[in-house]
């Protein structure tokens, strides 16, 4: 069959809308390429926009999919229609605007996270109130929108003409099979045959991130933001892992329910007098170690922390799990190694799991989370108060009591304040803690030290909104007026204050996971109960809650994976650092890395302490552990075995019971 020279000629558009993705990616990654934290030979650039212009195409293939079919399906009568003509054009154009709206959205995103769009774009449109909120008071987004309808409409204007003509073309039965095996059959083999991963050949994350896509990376964060360590991790068989597991845990525990391997729950006894102290635990959003003079930083953003360290027993070798502050609430409430993919505070299956709440709720305490914000947020009112805290959050504020807000929540003068109130309450109500009745445990989350960086007039010497220093300094204020006030009520003499952070500032660097961004600030701050020390182990946030138990003298039943670190023998200190994929194990100098498909890899860290000279680890010792416990992790929550002790024998008397 002889094909006309117009063959084909209606799907011009798509052609036309394909290259003009493509060269809007090319010239986003030009922009992208040119930032500070994006370096590289000129060999290793040129092959990151070689795979960039590959994935470039795939994304294509994928957004124009629907638009192909339609053309392919489309009666030629209806497509001679003014009306069916006007909506193609229209689309064009919108599709212009979409694609520079996308692109400056992706180095705005590139700013904030140092990548594409990842699972947290995603998981960030779930709360568009905050996150749009939050772009809105941090960018002149009127402006950025204005012009970006004007080039738009520019650019697309002879496109928008051209696809006026062509798309009412007429199609033979060919031309239309043509049409629908490209929307079809390319997406589905494009799907089964390329991942994501697969553009990561560079030792350099930024460079891995510079030659994807943005629109097909926040496709493949939508379809993965769970993801399965069996099957993408390296892994050893389970008894291996959960025998290795149990015998690090029962180095610092003192006897297990039972000889099962998969058993969670474990003693621990103290043999020293319980100290029934109200206990503050203080999460500072993004208060990374480095903004602190305690740890060295000499800029002066944080006196009365600084002040407060000479006060208290600090830990100055300490290192988040993550990136995100779900992931810190779920290391300072499960002690938990990090999973791959979601925080469990955002997972289903989350509730009545055994938590820092839940001891200190069996030892009588009233429990209670609160937070500056709303706390439908990231989950966190959902978790907690299905894991034994009571929710607390910025409703609970009258107005007039609000001296500050932004949309991520009030200031922290205000949350702390709050607190106060609350924990008054509490105390009133328990009366007599003296005889046993009703001592506190709160955990406060902070929300001040957060883009766009605002906070009240006059409280500091640097502008509001100027910069991520300004809300160090503001929120360090903040504690100290929220120290101040305590001091003044009774219940501060027997009061334990835990001052750290959800996680770091950010967690830029050359290498996929900066470890030293991930390093926070612990501090116990009890005057009248703790000597003032430094601690200088290497330790996981995970290892905070086990830690404070410790030093509470406290004997509980445990499922916690962390260890309380004046148990732990010499050369046992390791910590957990993580992004959404890949999982870093700290240990004896070094630090190993596990990532999908299997990879595992191992380098010196300076992070991870010293090489052990007695006892030196070696290599194959080191990538079983870090296997071993985040594989014990994910297979502890998968299959229920993380649960409080009471839905535990709930489930057991049940499975007995059949």
């Amino acid at each position: 069959m002889d094909l006309p020279q117009s063959f084909g000629r209606r799907y011009a558009v798509v052609t036309r809308l394909a290259l003009a993705l493509c060269g809007i990616s090319f010239l986003t990654r030009c922009v992208l390429a040119l930032r500070d934290d994006v370096s590289g030979t000129l060999g290793q650039l040129a092959a990151a926009f070689a795979l960039g212009a590959v994935y470039d195409l795939i994304a294509a293939a994928f957004a124009l999919a629907p638009l192909a079919l339609w053309l392919a399906l489309a009666p030629n009568r209806v497509a001679r229609w003014r009306l069916h003509r006007l909506l193609i054009a229209l689309g064009v154009s919108v599709t212009i605007f979409s694609l520079l709206l996308n692109a400056v959205s992706e180095w705005i995103f590139w700013d904030e996270f140092s990548s594409r769009f990842n699972f947290i774009a995603v998981d960030y449109l779930v709360y568009t109130q905050e996150v749009l909120g939050n772009i809105w008071q941090s960018y002149p987004v009127g402006k950025i929108l204005v012009a970006l309808a004007g080039v738009s409409l520019l650019a697309s204007w002879p496109l928008a003409r051209s696809a006026w003509r062509t798309s009412a073309s007429p199609l033979n039965w060919l031309e239309r099979l043509a049409g629908i095996v490209f929307a079809l059959a390319l997406p589905v083999a494009l799907f089964y045959g390329v991942s994501s991963t697969d553009k990561n050949r560079f030792l350099s994350d930024a460079l891995n991130e510079l030659a994807g896509n943005g629109f097909y990376e926040f496709a493949a964060a939508a379809r993965n933001n769970e993801m399965d360590f069996m099957r993408l991790y390296a892994s050893l068989p389970d008894h291996e892992a959960l025998a290795l597991v149990r015998e690090k845990l029962s180095l610092t525990s003192d006897g297990w329910r039972s000889a099962e391997g998969e058993e969670r729950l474990r003693s621990i006894d103290s043999r020293e007098t319980e100290k029934r102290l109200n206990v503050v635990l203080v999460s500072v959003e993004s208060l990374g170690a480095e903004f602190l003079g305690a740890w060295g930083d000499p800029r002066g953003l944080t006196p009365r922390l600084d002040a407060l360290a000479k006060e208290s027993l600090v830990f100055g070798k300490v290192y988040a799990t993550g990136n995100r502050t779900v992931r810190g609430l779920e290391a300072l409430s499960l002690s938990l190694p990090p999973t791959p993919g979601q925080s469990i505070v955002k997972r289903p299956n989350n509730t009545h799991l055994f938590t820092l709440g839940d001891v200190f709720e069996h030892k009588g305490y009233d429990t209670a989370y609160i937070y500056g914000g709303y706390g439908y947020f990231d989950n966190m009112e959902a978790f907690f108060s299905a894991n034994d805290y009571r929710v607390i959050d910025r409703s609970a504020i009258p107005s007039e009591r609000i001296h500050y807000e932004n949309i991520w929540g009030v200031a922290d003068e205000d949350l702390f304040d709050l607190a106060i109130r609350e924990i008054d309450a509490s105390l009133t109500a328990g009366k007599d803690q003296q005889a046993g009745k009703r001592p506190i445990f709160t955990h406060i989350m902070t929300t001040s030290n957060h883009r766009p960086y605002t906070y009240p007039a006059g409280r500091i010497d640097i502008p509001s909104g100027s910069g991520r220093d300004g809300a160090v300094k503001y929120s360090d204020w903040a504690i100290g007026h929220f120290i101040d006030e305590a001091k003044k009520k009774p219940w501060f003499k027997d009061t334990l204050f835990v001052l750290t952070a959800d996680h770091g500032a950010n967690a830029r660097g050359s290498s996929e996971i900066p470890v030293d961004k991930y390093l926070i600030p612990v501090l116990f701050y009890a005057p009248e109960h703790l000597k003032p020390e430094r601690v200088e182990r290497l330790m996981s946030q995970i290892d905070i809650a086990p830690t404070l138990l410790g030093r509470l003298n406290f004997s509980y039943r445990s499922k916690f994976f962390g260890q309380d670190i004046f148990r732990a023998p010499p050369g046992e200190e390791r910590a957990f650092v993580a992004n959404y994929q890949t999982l870093g194990y700290l240990r004896d100098g070094r630090m190993v890395t596990l990532q999908p498909r299997r990879k595992v890899g191992i380098a010196p860290d300076a992070n991870a302490g010293t090489v052990s000279a007695a006892h030196p680890v070696d290599e194959k010792t080191l990538r079983r552990e870090a296997i071993a416990w985040y594989e014990a992790a994910s297979l502890a929550f998968g299959r229920g075995r993380l649960l409080d002790e009471d839905a535990d024998n709930r489930l057991r008397g049940a499975g007995q019971a059949k």
